[in-house]
């Protein structure tokens, strides 16, 4: 099965140039700890709930701070809307992430993949053994390349 026939497409993308109150609002409603940041529908960054407070509030920066003023950048991981969802689950475990961005070949955001996608989609097992490698001590919770 490929990415694309599980994902999620409805996707709230947060915008570099919003404050950090609006998508922190965003995250609550949607019950989310991170959010796609989009230019446009091209990917730029994630921002997360920790970069919110640690990027945010720990440092002293208030709820109008711009969201590309904390967010993560640099590689950004994700996967591609075509690949089999064997192949990405593997990935997900590699890289301790529990959700990836989706684009298509053109590199435009559609979606986004989380390890309850997959295990609904019939992969339950290895959506289980990916959760078990991000979920153990230590394990880092980067969200960045693919």
């Amino acid at each position: 099965m490929k990415v694309g026939n599980c994902m999620t497409r409805d996707v709230k993308i947060a915008n570099p140039d919003q404050p950090i109150r609006d998508v922190a609002q965003m995250m609550a409603s949607l019950d989310a700890g991170v959010m796609p940041v989009g230019d446009n529908d091209r990917l730029v960054g994630m921002i997360t709930d920790r970069d919110i407070v640690v990027r945010g509030v720990a440092l002293g920066n208030g709820p109008d701070t711009k969201v590309r003023d904390v967010m993560s950048v640099g590689e950004v991981r994700y996967c591609f809307d075509d690949e089999d969802i064997e192949h990405v689950l593997a990935n997900m475990g590699d890289l301790q992430v529990r959700r990836l961005p989706v684009l298509n070949r053109d590199k435009r955001l559609v979606g986004i993949i989380s390890l309850g996608d997959l295990a609904k989609s019939g992969e339950a097992a290895e959506a289980g053994e990916a959760l078990g490698s991000i979920s153990v001590p230590g394990g880092q919770h980067s969200q960045t390349t693919h």
